[in-house]
């Protein structure tokens, strides 16, 4: 674990991360970047308003991000389905083309 260093808003940070320190560092940065933006909006908002606004902001994509990611599972798992079924539908095919063949040779021999 270590011990990253960040500075958000003006406020200074400890935190102890698994994580690279160079993507917690960018997500400081961002997190940043975001509050100031908020903060030069021309809004008269507090430090704690442009956090909480930039929390919010944050919340909704992670909302929005996980309902796309539950869309695209159930995607993936209709397509699976079909991709059985159609292998299924390949096999029943493949065998009915074979019991035909054999048919056929059957039948040639017969003349």
């Amino acid at each position: 674990m270590e011990k990253i260093k960040l500075n958000i808003a003006g406020e200074g940070y400890s935190i102890n991360t698994d994580d690279e320190a160079e993507y917690i560092e960018n997500l400081a940065a961002e997190v940043d970047g975001k509050i100031n933006e908020v903060l030069r909006s021309g809004g008269r908002f507090s430090i704690t308003q442009a956090a909480v606004l930039t929390a919010f902001e944050y919340a909704d994509r992670y909302k929005k991000s996980e309902q796309t990611c539950e869309n695209l599972r159930s995607q993936i798992h209709s397509y699976l389905e079909d991709a059985a079924r159609s292998r299924t539908d390949a096999e029943i095919a493949r065998r009915e083309n074979e019991r035909l063949q054999n048919e056929l040779k059957l039948l040639k021999s017969k003349k």
